[in-house]
């Protein structure tokens, strides 16, 4: 009897309670976006407007979708970002994997990733050489924060020699100049030797050999070049 009475009482207060604070089905649903389907933080390189079915995210039904920015896309033609899904991004076929598209870049995600402070840069998925401003001069070359980079056929020694370029690291890209009225280039396949000339120093230290011609240039050299090896006597 006892038992009775009590799922009754039960029974009656939830039947009050729902009456008066209204039953849960009557309630909206609280929803909260999941960070792993959906962009919960908005704001410069998203596209949130709910009034734009093409801010709708099908994939993982919510608003939201991230731009990214034209040259990080693969098969694309213009300079427009595009507004994408997460499942969309997540499309390798789709995404250059030589940009980094958790980094802004202005108004839409994709930069070019870099390695070596800024002096290499991806190119069709190798780091390649970011060459200080001036010693390129193809049309097609893309210009970063620290110089410029090329997709085609590096440049060799020797095209670097002829216009007195050296092709070593010179701060955050490569190319060091050298005054061809000093220095002569040399080069054994892509290995560039430095040749002295007129007692220059190629430290910057001022030198005291007396050289005044070819010949004592070569012998300047050879001399440098014993040193160096240990080989003195």
């Amino acid at each position: 009897m006892k038992k009775i009475f009590l799922v009754s009482l039960i029974s009656l207060l939830t039947f009050d309670g729902a009456h008066a604070a209204g039953a849960w089905w009557e309630h909206d649903t609280i929803c909260r976006l999941s960070p792993s389907n959906c962009y919960a933080t908005m704001g410069a390189g998203y596209f949130f407007d709910t009034t734009d079915p093409a801010s709708w995210d099908i994939t993982s039904n919510c608003w939201g979708k991230k731009y990214i920015c034209a040259d990080a896309l693969k098969n694309t033609t213009g300079s427009d970002s595009v507004p994408m899904g997460r499942a969309e991004i997540a499309d390798a076929s789709r995404i250059n994997s030589d940009f980094d598209i958790n980094v802004l870049n202005g108004d839409c995600f994709g930069v070019r990733k870099t390695s070596s402070g800024g002096a290499m840069a991806s190119v069709n998925g190798n780091f390649v050489r970011v060459w200080c401003a001036g010693i390129l001069d193809n049309p097609d070359d893309e210009y970063l924060e620290n110089g410029e980079i090329t997709s085609g056929v590096q440049p060799t020694c020797t095209q670097l020699a002829t216009n007195g370029y050296v092709g070593i690291q010179n701060g955050k890209c490569f190319g060091k100049h050298y005054d061809e009225s000093q220095y002569a280039i040399q080069c054994d396949g892509e290995t560039p030797t430095l040749i002295v000339l007129n007692g220059a120093d190629p430290t910057g230290v001022s030198s005291n050999a007396n050289i005044k011609t070819q010949a004592d240039a070569d012998n300047w050299f050879n001399k440098m070049h014993t040193i160096a090896t240990g080989k003195q006597q």
